[in-house]
């Protein structure tokens, strides 16, 4: 099934993100995790892509086995800045020929490996291009990732916007956010849609933030702002690990639970292969998820 009719026939989609482990490490994590997270019936599932595209086999593979053998719909994740465009030619011919009818479309990271070579010239400077490309093939349904914050690269929040409109006319079907904090600050993101003349359904991202190392690098990598009530509770119980752990989870559920009484179109959590936390979340919204069906 295609992602954007999900959103035609659903009051609230929600989905998970898994990663695909490393590539030294057995892809079975990965399974366990997914073998887990399926007894709460996600709409779909994400896997992401890793940066120059270093597991794209694993997400062909691991969407494939979602989709086949967990009866999940899947949305594998393609990025272009490090490949040409007949490798990612390459890769949507496995994902049709495996039933995979979902992409998300992004540019990707920009590898860390100082070795990594990069095509020349570059075949893709930003992910409407690869948009472009995919909506050129045809068959699937695209998602394109939008940044309430601003994307941490883009000089101004305007110009961010008119970035995510060029996605919207490359063929964009869906949008998810990366994560965020304050829920105001999306609400504020969605006005800003609004006036743009963006009107796609788009899944609010929310990662449950468990230690105060992940939470700090979170807002160092992706520069979502902290809010004054999520920091006391940082500073509260930084040096309490399980504490912090129940109050990044509760957290979690309050945004999500502000969030569908707003009427958000989708929440898309970050699980970051950690059922547990992901399962206690959708168990905390089982009635309030129920409405939104």
């Amino acid at each position: 099934m295609k992602i954007r009719e999900m959103y035609e026939t659903k009051k609230t989609v929600i989905s998970f993100e898994v990663f695909p482990p490393k590539a030294h490490l057995p892809i079975e994590g990965v399974y366990e995790t997914i073998e887990a997270l399926k007894e709460e019936n996600p709409d779909f599932i994400s896997v992401t892509y890793g940066a120059g595209g270093s597991s794209k086999g694993r997400t062909v593979e691991i969407a494939t086995r979602l989709k086949q053998h967990y009866g999940i719909e899947a949305l594998a994740h393609l990025t272009c800045i490090s490949s040409t465009k007949q490798e990612v030619a390459q890769v949507m011919e496995q994902l049709k020929a495996n039933g995979i009818e979902n992409i998300l479309a992004m540019r990707g990271d920009i590898p860390q490996d100082p070795d990594f070579t990069f095509p020349s010239p570059l075949q893709y400077e930003y992910a409407k291009d690869l948009i472009g490309q995919i909506k050129a093939e045809g068959g699937f349904s695209i998602g394109a990732a939008c940044y309430p914050e601003g994307h941490p690269e883009c000089p101004s929040r305007a110009r961010d916007i008119l970035n995510l409109k060029m996605k919207v006319e490359a063929g964009a079907d869906f949008l998810i956010t990366q994560l965020f904090f304050d829920n105001e600050v999306f609400y504020d993101f969605m006005e800003k849609l609004e006036i743009a003349g963006i009107d796609l359904p788009v899944s609010a991202g929310i990662m449950p933030c468990l230690n105060a190392s992940q939470i700090l690098r979170m807002k160092n990598l992706c520069g979502c702002e902290i809010p004054p009530k999520f920091m006391r509770i940082i500073r509260k119980y930084e040096h309490n690990p399980e504490a912090l752990k129940e109050a990044g989870e509760a957290y979690a559920i309050g945004q999500i639970v502000d969030l569908m009484a707003w009427g958000v179109r989708g929440i898309h959590l970050y699980t970051m292969n950690r059922p547990d936390t992901t399962k206690r979340i959708m168990r905390s919204i089982g009635s309030i998820r129920e409405l939104s069906r």
